[in-house]
């Protein structure tokens, strides 16, 4: 298995909503974000499939070198080594790949966040920087369009926030803002009691907002000259948004289950939107 097969199945088996976006890409960018995303997954495991804590950051610092090898030319992983030509063709900066790094390890040292401040800086440094990285990958010729790709990013985090409460609340992990959740009177132990009465309804309504008007503001920030190459991003946009409007039909019953959208409503949802141009 070559390096971009390694990738590709990894992106194909994570049955990601990512992964439609890629698929109205040409050859070269489409390989070229399959890499990205399948690094993304890499690190992302490391937090969430390895429970010693100690093992997990030993596993982030070998990451951390296998980036640094990946600009020196001299990965061992398949992941790195798939990058290997990614990071040169399109610029790519190291440190952003250090950056999302640091965004994992955050989720070793903390399990709350005080407020949504806080919050905006995780969401950051595991979504805002992979926006920054993609957009390059997909074209980018307006400086303002990086600020459209780094809010993008944190959107789409806010709704995987959303959709994964219940799941996250049982791992331990509780992201929706401490001050959210005090001002609705919603406690931790109610999360885990998946008790989805009308002051949880009302917080999550709350964080629907405020991931709509994340959405407006990235898109709001698209140059026109770059509308066309970021379609990935408006694929992902437009699948992302249409979850949202799912979570408000089923009244935000997401403490004990996972709701999301069928394949085959992604790919129309992706289609429809590729032919927007």
């Amino acid at each position: 298995m070559t390096p971009d097969d390694y990738c590709q199945q990894r992106a194909a088996k994570s049955g990601s909503s990512f992964y439609y976006s890629f698929l109205f890409l040409p050859p070269e960018r489409r390989r070229a974000i399959t890499a990205l995303y399948a690094f993304c997954r890499e690190v992302d495991d490391v937090v969430d499939e390895i429970s010693d804590a100690g093992v997990a950051r030993s596993k982030l610092a070998w990451w951390r070198g296998e980036i640094a090898a990946t600009y020196a030319g001299t990965p061992q992983h398949p992941v790195a080594r798939a990058l290997v030509p990614v990071v040169g063709a399109f610029g790519l900066p190291e440190e952003h790949f250090q950056t999302v790094i640091d965004g994992m390890a955050m989720d070793l040292e903390r399990t709350r966040y005080l407020d949504f401040a806080e919050l905006e800086t995780y969401c950051h440094r595991v979504a805002g920087v992979v926006g920054l990285l993609s957009a390059e990958i997909f074209g980018c010729t307006d400086p303002a369009t990086r600020g459209y790709a780094r809010d993008l990013g944190i959107a789409l985090q806010l709704t995987n926030i959303i959709r994964d409460v219940g799941e996250d609340a049982r791992r331990g992990r509780i992201y929706l803002p401490q001050a959210d959740l005090a001002r609705h009177g919603v406690t931790a132990t109610a999360l885990l009691q998946r008790t989805e009465d009308d002051a949880f309804r009302a917080m999550m309504s709350e964080q629907v907002e405020r991931a709509r008007a994340w959405y407006a503001r990235a898109l709001g920030q698209l140059a026109p000259v770059d509308r066309a190459r970021q379609r990935p991003g408006l694929i992902m946009a437009a699948i992302y948004r249409a979850l949202l409007e799912e979570i408000e039909r089923e009244r935000f019953a997401v403490l004990d289950q996972r709701i999301g959208l069928t394949p085959l409503r992604k790919l129309w949802i992706a289609w429809k939107t590729s032919r927007r141009g």
